[in-house]
């Protein structure tokens, strides 16, 4: 059984990695401790500024396996299915994860085995419709051609639960998202409408595009933690907002954007536009019902010195069956409830004053009461499908309570 794996860290502005140091499994428990060669660096920054300061010694963690840091490159829900399924070996290990997730994981990261050799994966090994394919063999439980498994295990590091995979072109990488067979509405098609409707709402999103392949609809969204440039593709680290706000997966629940907030007043390089745009965001996705806004869902880029607030994502309007719902964070004074009441009730620690925020509310108001139906006839959806959402979640009389 595997008990050690080396870090290695793509450092600012870099286009090849370097080794960091290494993961030592103790007792179910991951310990991490960085290299003495790591340390020497005068451009060495630290994985974590404050559970993994840049200083010698092992480093355990707070609560569970592993450093927030450390998860932060590990498959979630659909990355795990896709790696159960092709290790097929039992006790799987969350040091199995880490390792056999690829080499092109979300952020700047790489686990290896080796510590003299970074093994990098950064071309397209199938075809688009293969991936779909793949995708749906292993939803439907069916054997997967090796050569497919091993296009969705390259991807496997990215994040949530639904049916993913990385694709690449001469410019750009792409993280596809593939329609899932339990979808009840077409799911990948409002995301779509969503996030051109938060641009139009001044949220800073990344570039995304439907395409179709197999009869089924596939989201593509532009990374940003990668940059092309002339001397080669560079990555960008970046931590989760659960690790922002110091919580293990257990205590996601626990997570609140008014904690979010006291992290990029503390860390960021400049709290004022991170914060007014985090107000931004969770007051768009109670307005059209986004409710999977939990904390993973939230990131900010890391350059060794301050936090940056990335691009939003993952914005998608859920059906509801009620008036009344909660999001997946803490919103203000009456917990998650989904209400514009309580996201107004705690906007002096977003630096916003009362006026100013209720001026937002009613810009975002106004804005998707104004752009819905550009955003559907945009996204593809149909009247019906976009009348469904409207009465069903987009600006839900529930929220108003």
């Amino acid at each position: 059984m595997t008990s050690e794996a080396f870090v290695w860290i793509w450092l600012p502005d870099a286009t090849e990695p370097v080794i960091c140091g290494k993961l030592q499994e103790d007792a179910g428990e991951l310990r991490f401790f960085y290299g003495k060669s790591y340390l020497q660096r005068s451009d060495a920054i630290s994985l974590d500024l404050r559970e993994l300061p840049l200083e010698s010694g092992v480093f355990r963690p707070r609560v569970g396996e592993m450093h927030g840091v450390i998860r932060d490159a590990a498959p979630d829900a659909w990355g795990r299915r896709v790696l159960l399924y092709r290790l097929e070996q039992d006790n799987t290990t969350e040091l199995d994860y880490l390792l056999n997730a690829g080499s092109d994981r979300i952020g700047a990261m790489g686990i290896q085995k080796s510590s003299d050799h970074c093994r990098i994966q950064e071309t397209q090994t199938a075809t688009l419709d293969q991936l779909v394919e793949a995708a749906e063999l292993i939803e439907n439980g069916q054997p997967l051609p090796n050569s497919l498994a091993d296009a969705l295990v390259h991807g496997s590091s990215v994040g949530g639960a639904r049916p993913k995979a990385l694709l690449y072109d001469n410019q750009s990488s792409w993280i596809a998202k593939f329609s899932s067979g339990t979808d009840q509405y077409p799911v990948v098609r409002s995301e779509l409408a969503a996030m051109w409707l938060a641009g139009q709402c001044n949220i800073q999103v990344p570039a995304v595009r439907v395409v179709e392949s197999m009869g089924k609809d596939v989201l593509l969204v532009e990374r940003f933690d990668r940059i092309r440039s002339e001397t080669g593709p560079k990555r960008r680290f970046m931590i989760s907002g659960l690790t922002a706000l110091q919580l293990h997966e257990t205590e996601s629940l626990l997570a609140s954007y008014l904690d979010l907030a006291g992290f990029i007043r503390r860390y960021a390089k400049d709290a004022g536009r991170d914060n007014s745009q985090l107000f931004r965001r969770m007051m768009f996705n109670i307005l059209i019902g986004n409710n999977d806004d939990h904390a993973r869902n939230h990131s900010f880029f890391w350059d060794g010195t301050r936090y940056e607030l990335t691009p939003a994502y993952d914005i998608c309007p859920m059906l509801r069956s009620g008036l009344t719902a909660n999001q997946a964070m803490i919103v203000g004074k009456q917990g998650r409830s989904s209400t514009l009441k309580n996201a107004l009730s705690e906007a002096g620690l977003f630096g916003l004053t009362k006026e100013h925020a209720i001026f937002v509310k009613n810009e975002l108001i106004d804005k998707i009461e104004t752009h819905w139906a550009e955003a559907s006839l945009y996204a593809g959806l149909t009247k019906v499908q976009s009348d469904l959402l409207r009465r069903a979640t987009i600006l839900s009389p529930g929220i108003f309570y």
